[in-house]
């Protein structure tokens, strides 16, 4: 596998230092299990970070911090049942041991050839987490996004402005950055994403559909 794109060394700093939000954790995450050079770099951040810690004073802990820590250890700590992945969880190519332990939602139809599963993550926020699956040869509308947006490719591929996107790869949008990907001929292209904000689609086709897109 050769992955070509990834993410910057500002996102994987804030990956290792655990200042992402749930659902770009698991974006980062998912780059991770896939690209050896990405692991390494942010177990180099995560070494630096360990060793500002350990040259940081000492600070001393509140009076009562102890009995706090006994009062909750006779909390009962939520059960969690191990559930196993569904079939149709298994039939997605490439995606991580991990977010198998997440539920997933149904397969929704977003537009022509594509649709979209989302990733219901155990706590709320603002990045959205969903699989998209699109057919062999589909033209997704040109586009940009009101927030950042985070894709990791799982099976398939892309290509856009004469760049080539595939598994492994690690694809950042933004309100700046405007995306018009053609997958390859072949097999349908799978990617995880983690979205914040909405589509933002150009052009008169774009306008005409923007109401009726909904990722």
């Amino acid at each position: 596998m050769s992955i070509k794109h990834h993410p910057s060394e500002a996102i994987l700093a804030a990956f290792a230092a655990g200042t992402l939000d749930h659902g770009q954790h698991v974006a980062v995450a998912t780059h991770l299990v896939a690209c050896d050079q990405c692991r390494k770099l942010a177990r180099s951040f995560e070494h630096v970070g360990g060793a500002v810690l350990e040259d940081m004073p000492p600070v001393a802990m509140a009076a009562d911090a102890f009995d706090k820590i006994a009062a909750r250890l006779d909390e009962r700590a939520p059960s969690v049942a191990a559930r196993a992945p569904q079939a149709s969880e298994t039939d997605v190519p490439g995606l991580p041991k991990f977010v198998r332990g997440y539920r997933l939602g149904d397969w929704k139809w977003v537009a022509l050839s594509t649709h979209m599963r989302p990733i219901i993550l155990p706590h709320a926020g603002e990045t959205r987490v969903f699989l998209l699956k699109a057919g062999p040869g589909t033209k997704l509308l040109q586009h940009s996004h009101t927030g950042m947006e985070m894709t990791c490719i799982l099976a398939g591929g892309y290509s856009q402005y004469g760049d080539h996107y595939g598994v492994g790869d690690f694809d950042l949008g933004d309100d700046t950055i405007e995306h018009k990907p053609v997958v390859d001929a072949g097999e349908d292209c799978i990617c995880l994403v983690a979205m914040q904000g909405d589509l933002r689609l150009s052009g008169l086709i774009g306008r005409i559909m923007q109401p009726f897109i909904r990722l």
